[in-house]
């Protein structure tokens, strides 16, 4: 997950949070967390670029909507990166 960036990291994250979503509920998660509009043009390459890495697999649900979804891999990564976070902030640590 270290050559992900930030944004690419919150698309897991927003992913592995939900049942299979479409392009445009994480476009509107995300737009609620960045406080302001994400456009497609970046949506949608760095969707495409988890696809690209393994870590996200793309589905149809019909015709015009993709679904996406977390592969085992990704799974993995975020595992690893939340127990690498542990290592650096604990819940005491945090509320300080």
């Amino acid at each position: 997950m270290h050559d992900l960036t930030g944004f690419q990291r919150d698309l897991l994250y927003v992913i592995a949070g939900s049942e299979e979503p479409h392009g445009l509920a994480i476009k509107e998660t995300m737009d609620k967390y960045y406080e302001s509009e994400i456009h497609h043009g970046r949506l949608y390459p760095n969707l495409d670029t988890l696809v690209e890495k393994g870590l996200v697999e793309k589905g149809t649900k019909d015709q015009r909507t993709n679904v996406y979804k977390l592969t085992k891999r990704g799974q993995r990564e975020i595992e690893a990166r939340r127990e690498w976070e542990s290592n650096y902030l604990d819940e005491s640590s945090v509320l300080a």
